[in-house]
């Protein structure tokens, strides 16, 4: 099935965001959404039901409001649940979205047990990916491996008692893993970022294309040669034992130009 999947920052705060989720949908296209909830009121959630989206994702990192404000400075823990309630109500019930740190690990069971409440169709979490804002807190934010494992292991305990009335997704790799994985079996998928660069993957900087000038079926060709590139090889072999090469995620280096701050990791 074909779709398009849209990440954030924040797709539904982008002014012509319906006009490209509705014409995408019309033209027969899956969507898939990520977002905080945070402007989904009743016309928004009468919109997406109408769409008929494939996944909404919506981001709850904690049981308690005072531990999701906190993981997410600005957001709303009443706002983020309604926006939930008015998808349940509808029959469009939307994922939960959990991202794992120090200051909410030890409410990820109750995140969970509170998300089957609301009518979630899946609890989705896996290891903290150390890109953006994450990247540069890690030291602060990261969990240790074994007290994620632990929280993993109560997590899968509690939906083995509860059944499967809501789907339980653990992702298993972490972004380093996940790299070294797609370097011999890459995804389907291209990653098109605001600017309309196609990147091979969040935690690369690689571009090998624009959608403002190339066609999707160019950018499929270059986005396949990407994986194959020596330079790219390069850097994800680095990551792991140089992780801060990963703080730029967020950059955009054409993959065929001479110089960049890649040159650091030649070998």
């Amino acid at each position: 099935m074909a779709y398009v999947a849209f990440g954030g920052g924040e797709p539904l705060g982008v002014p012509h965001c319906w006009e490209l989720l509705e014409r995408l949908s019309g033209a027969g296209i899956a969507l898939k959404l990520e977002t905080d909830g945070s402007h989904i009121d009743d016309a928004a959630a009468d919109r997406l039901a109408r769409l008929d989206a494939l996944c909404v994702q919506i981001s709850v990192d904690g049981a308690t409001a005072a531990t999701h404000e906190r993981v997410r400075p600005g957001s709303s823990f009443a706002g983020t649940v309604t926006a939930i309630e008015r998808l349940v109500a509808r029959a469009r019930p939307p994922q939960s979205v959990f991202v794992p740190n120090r200051l909410n690990l030890h409410e990820m069971l109750g995140a969970y047990e509170h998300a089957q409440r609301l009518g979630c169709e899946a609890f989705v979490t896996g290891p903290m990916m150390r890109i953006g804002r994450a990247a540069a807190d890690w030291d602060r934010l990261a969990c240790e491996e074994p007290e994620w494992q632990r929280a993993v292991l109560a997590l899968e305990a509690s939906h083995q008692a509860r059944g499967p009335e809501m789907r339980l997704c653990v992702y298993p790799w972490d972004i380093v893993t996940e790299m070294e994985r797609r370097l011999e079996s890459p995804q389907a998928m291209l990653l098109i970022v605001p600017n309309g660069s196609v990147k091979l993957l969040n935690a690369l900087p690689f571009v090998v294309a624009d959608v403002r000038r190339d066609s999707l079926a160019h950018a499929w060709q270059a986005y396949r040669d990407g994986w194959k590139a020596q330079e790219v090889r390069r850097f994800v072999s680095a990551c792991r034992s140089r992780p801060a090469l990963l703080g730029h995620a967020n950059e955009c280096w054409p993959l065929e130009a001479p110089q960049r701050p890649c040159g650091s990791v030649s070998m």
